[in-house]
């Protein structure tokens, strides 16, 4: 990944689900209550772990494609099991925020896994991002 523009593009992408991440586990029991299923905070600590795992993935070019497909699809699950239902129930702003904010980091996530075209490491990045 030579330009410029895609380096900054994946630093600003990757660092905020580290972020993210890092806030799943200092909060864990307070944010086990916005999961739909039994087991709250082991739920709460797996996606901190995931967030993670992706962030650093993206940053140092390593099995960045299938960290992004991944991070879209966790984000699709986010989409469907809290935000759907919390505009369905009423919570239409905050819930439709976060719906929409999650589907494009989605979107964004499986942009990003194209543009790898398979590849374990960024020295080997498909069109787009040489």
């Amino acid at each position: 990944m030579n330009n410029l523009f895609g380096k900054i593009g994946r630093y600003v992408f990757a660092i905020p689900f580290g972020i993210f991440g890092i806030f799943h586990f200092m909060n864990g029991s307070a944010m086990a209550g916005m999961v739909p299923i039994p087991g709250g905070v082991f739920w709460i600590y797996l996606t901190g772990a995931a967030l993670l795992a992706a962030s650093l993935s993206i940053m140092i070019e390593q099995y960045t494609r299938l960290a992004c497909i991944l991070l879209g699809i966790m984000l699709i699950i986010f989409v469907l099991s809290i935000h759907l239902p919390g505009v369905m129930s009423g919570e239409m702003q905050p819930s439709m925020t976060n719906l929409l904010k999650d589907l494009a980091l989605a979107g964004g996530a499986w942009i990003l896994a194209g543009n790898y075209g398979g590849q374990k490491s960024g020295a080997t990045a498909g069109p787009g991002l040489e």
